[in-house]
């Protein structure tokens, strides 16, 4: 649901952050940018709407999450 220090490593191998908590000056906002990955935050139920290995859309910049194929 939200991001901490201990997740760091792991942002140079995915492709965007969705996440239930958080806003623009949030942990994870911030690292989004720093890593240039496209972030959504304040995602309600987000853990159980996204399902590991689903294909998702991330629009950062209008605050969309989209289901996609693959």
């Amino acid at each position: 649901p939200f991001t901490d220090i201990g997740w760091t490593p792991l942002f140079m191998g995915i492709g965007g952050i969705v996440a239930e908590t958080g806003g623009q000056l949030s942990h994870t906002s911030i690292i989004a940018r720093e890593y240039g990955l496209p972030a959504v935050v304040s995602v309600k139920n987000a853990t159980r709407s996204i399902r590991t290995g689903q294909h998702i859309t991330i629009d950062g910049s209008n605050g969309r999450v989209y289901f996609t194929e693959k």
